[in-house]
Order: C-alpha cells, then sequence, then structure tokens
C-alpha cells in the first residue's frame, strides 16, 4: 500500500483528469457549510469524525477527516481515506485549507481552498476514478441538467414534482395533495405540474410530427 501526503499530479476517471467529464450528481462532495451547520466542523475547535456517502439508500463511500479550526491562519480539513484495494491501494492524506469572508449582513462565511486552482469553493469533488478531491472547476464537472437533451427537462421536472408529492411518476400519471400539506402550497406546485403537463404535450406532439415525416 502506498502512502500519499498533499496533492500530487492530479488525475482520475479512466485515461485522467481530461479524460470523459465527469458530472457533479456522481461524485462523492464535501459541503463545509453543511459540516458546520450540523457539528461536524466547528470554529475555534479540532473534531475528528467520519464522512458517509449514499446512493439509492445504499452505502457508497467513506472518509475520515479532522476539521482543524482551532488554529488560526491554519484552519483547514485533513481528509484520510483509501483509493483502489490489494497491492495498487492507495493511502491518501490530504489537507485542504480554509478561510472566510464576511458577508455585509455580519458574521463569517467560511470556504475551502481547492488545492488545485487556489479559489474559495463551499464544495469539494471526487468523481468516480478520480484520486483528490478538488473543485468542480478543477474536474472540470458538468451537471446532468446540461446533458438531458431539451425535450427530456419538462419530463424531469414534472417528474421531481411527482416525487416531492409521493405519487407515481410518470407524463399523466396525476398528482394528488398528500396528507399533512398545506392547501396553498399543493396549489402552487399544481399550477406548476399543468404548466410541465402543457409543455410535455407539446414536446410529444413535436415528437410525433417528426416520426411521422
Amino acid at each position: 500500500m502506498r502512502l500519499v501526503a498533499g496533492p500530487p499530479e492530479m488525475g482520475g476517471y479512466g485515461s485522467g483528469r481530461y479524460g470523459g467529464r465527469p458530472i457533479a450528481e456522481h461524485c462523492l462532495r464535501i459541503d463545509l457549510t453543511w459540516m458546520l451547520r450540523t457539528g461536524r466542523a466547528c470554529e475555534g475547535s479540532e473534531i475528528s469524525g467520519t464522512l458517509h456517502w449514499t446512493c439509492g439508500g445504499s452505502p457508497s463511500g467513506s472518509i475520515s477527516y479532522r476539521a482543524v479550526m482551532n488554529q488560526p491562519g491554519e484552519e483547514r480539513l485533513v481528509l484520510n481515506y483509501t483509493r483502489g484495494s490489494g497491492d495498487d491501494a492507495e493511502k491518501v492524506l490530504q489537507s485542504v485549507y480554509l478561510c472566510h469572508t464576511t458577508p455585509n449582513y455580519g458574521g463569517k462565511r467560511w470556504w475551502m481552498i481547492c488545492p488545485y486552482h487556489g479559489i474559495r469553493v463551499g464544495k469539494l469533488y471526487l468523481p468516480p476514478g478520480g484520486d483528490r478531491f478538488a473543485s468542480r472547476q478543477a474536474w472540470r464537472l458538468g451537471y446532468q441538467s446540461q446533458r438531458d437533451a431539451p425535450r427530456d427537462r419538462p419530463f424531469e421536472r414534472l417528474f421531481r414534482i411527482q416525487k416531492k408529492l409521493g405519487c407515481e411518476t410518470g407524463w399523466e400519471a396525476g398528482i394528488r395533495r398528500p396528507k399533512g400539506m398545506w392547501h396553498r402550497t399543493y396549489e402552487r406546485l399544481e399550477d406548476r405540474y399543468w404548466e410541465l403537463d402543457a409543455e410535455c404535450a407539446a414536446q410529444m406532439m413535436a415528437m410525433v410530427l417528426r416520426f411521422g415525416r
């Protein structure tokens, strides 16, 4: 097993960093704001723990970390994880430095500094096959919505409303107000649902006409 401390040449997902472009939704993600909000990191303290990820309800990864925020000017996350297995396993110890800004409304906003681009970011990502956590810009990550064909987007948005309401997904499957939801909230979602339903109908008609030709 190899032990690597700090960021060497960044590579990953197949043939390397500049291979196929992964999407953010398929990556392991570290969200500093979420860590602070849930007590996994705290200004003025040093906290150790484990971050876990799931996909479809099943475990998809975990790492150990130390959130060192009791050393002014040296605040950092120390990430400890293993890549690969067997003889190719690599033990990684990666430090990500932190900084803060002062918003106009007061308080502090904490950021991570991308180890590769040196920019302030709120989230870091590790794509499938990647070797280090880095910013979305460093990994050149896209989003699923950017890959969806324009004709598919109204269907995806309609399905999201159905899922939010706990309904079966599918065009023309309909919706219903779940027990306990405010009528005003449901009416807003229902209005949006019917707008999307009309867009879906227009897309289906355009598709039928194309096939007819």
